[in-house]
């Protein structure tokens, strides 16, 4: 059974490229294959575009498997709702400038077929040679059943699914990657572009070469990684590790596990209910609320902490320190603060039971400030050649888990905390957090849609 096909001469603008669209809709599984009918005469329009067009369909089974790869072109994705059978449809657009001499011939150079195999649909697109492909615009659309999972590669152009109940793995040499719900594992690879996704039902791997990646919830792990863009996310379920070459984490809830590393931007972590690891190189870290291990290092930027509920370990070499912690904490082990030329500031509940050790190194300038609300002994010793080591140390409330503070050359305060003050920043903290997430999904889906749309008259518009 061969796949219905036509083929076709548009009119429109253009500007100097060939656009190709392909949409596809399922029904039942058969063997068809699509074939570029005899060449036709082409319409040359007053903007000098020549334009061609080719259609078809492929019946499928429900929750097939469709994969799609082509040299190059965009690609969107629609879905259908789910049935027993469906179809796989495609529309493909092209598009090039007419007073090229080949013009005809490069339209005539893109072949694509399509055909049922054991385990789904497979369609594939051939451009012409790296030569002529420069001069040619492709729009892929592909209609497929909700149900599908589906393996999407294109060798230059953006990616934009809408919501796909099964697997999905979306690729592409250059371009943006924009997807809507995923209701299973999902793998995102694009080789500079950003990447959009909004809630993954499964485990999600995103990779970009220097983009930015913006997710909203992830049911299972999240491994995200991008060569100097932004990482945003709304919330990961299971362990997750992101990594990226100097733009900014953010993420506003931690199920378990989290490792974020930065080469230089900073990180923002809302609420962390397991065990966090935060590097970066040269920005500020701020966790609203720990409930696990927390162990957080900067080179050059100051560490917030709004809610301590348990163990935390945190150093900085150029930048302060500022905790505040909560009573009783529901887990045990030593905190330790440390900074080379900043200020660390604790914020302690009166009935918090801690002991305190608490150093500061060049205390000539520096000091140990304690709220009288603290009993403890400050002490000095000069017993160093060119040092005035300043330390404060006792046991609040009997005594606890211990607390130890270190600073080269900054000032350490003990503040009686104001429970009331420290809820409200905790809330405004995250509802901060909640809307730089909105803004940015909403900012980069509009962008996004722009990058989709074709070019829309000059012959110096580029894909």
């Amino acid at each position: 059974m061969t796949a219905r096909i036509s083929r076709r001469n548009l009119k429109g603008p253009f500007g100097g490229f060939l656009a190709v669209s392909v949409a596809a809709v399922l029904i039942v599984a058969v063997s068809a294959s699509a074939r570029r009918q005899p060449a036709q005469p082409y319409a040359t329009h007053p903007d000098n575009r020549l334009t061609s067009d080719l259609t078809g369909s492929v019946p499928t089974h429900e929750g097939d498997h469709v994969r799609v790869k082509t040299d190059l072109g965009s690609i969107n994705i629609r879905t259908q709702s789910s049935d027993k059978s469906g179809t796989v449809a495609y529309h493909v657009h092209l598009e090039t400038d007419a007073s090229q001499k080949d013009a005809a011939e490069l339209l005539k150079s893109f072949t694509i077929s399509a055909r049922a195999t054991a385990e789904g649909v497979l369609l594939k697109a051939e451009g012409p040679e790296r030569r002529g492909a420069g001069r040619l615009w492709v729009t892929l659309d592909l209609q497929i059943p909700k149900n599908s999972s589906v393996d999407v590669s294109t060798g230059g152009g953006n990616i934009d699914a809408g919501s796909i109940e099964g697997r999905v793995g979306l690729s592409t040499s250059g371009g943006n990657i924009t997807a809507e719900n995923i209701g299973a594992a999902a793998h995102l690879d694009t080789g500079g572009g950003n990447i959009v996704a909004k809630d993954v039902a499964g485990e999600l791997y995103a990779t970009t070469g220097g983009g930015h990646i913006t997710i909203g919830s992830v049911a299972g792990n999240a491994t995200l990684h991008t060569g100097g863009g932004h990482i945003r996310v709304a919330s990961v379920q299971g362990t997750a590790h992101f990594d990226t070459g100097g733009g900014n984490i953010t993420l506003e809830h931690s199920g378990a596990e989290l490792t974020a590393e930065t080469g230089g931007g900073e990180i923002e972590v809302g609420e962390a209910a397991g065990l966090v690891r935060a590097r970066t190189s040269g920005g500020g870290i701020r966790v609203v609320r720990t409930f696990g291990p927390t162990d957080l290092e900067t080179s050059g930027g100051s560490i917030y902490l709004t809610q301590v509920d348990s163990a935390v370990k945190a150093s900085t070499s150029d930048g302060g320190i500022t905790a505040w912690f909560v009573t009783p904490t529901k887990t045990s082990g030593t905190c330790e603060l440390e900074s080379s030329s900043g200020d660390i500031t604790v914020h302690l509940p009166r009935e918090l039971p801690v002991t305190i050790d608490a150093l500061v190194m060049k205390g000539g300038d520096h000091r140990v400030i304690v709220d009288p609300a603290f009993p403890l002994k400050v002490s000095y010793d000069d017993s160093l050649k060119g040092a005035h080591i300043v330390r404060a140390e006792g046991d609040l409330n009997g005594g606890g888990e211990l607390l130890r503070l270190r600073t080269v050359a900054g000032n350490i305060r003990f503040v009686l905390s104001d429970a009331s003050t420290q809820l409200e920043m905790t809330r405004q903290q995250m509802l901060q957090l909640q809307q730089q997430m909105e803004h940015s999904q909403q900012g980069w889906q509009h962008k996004m849609e722009k990058f989709s749309q074709p070019p829309s008259g000059s012959s110096e518009d580029s894909h």
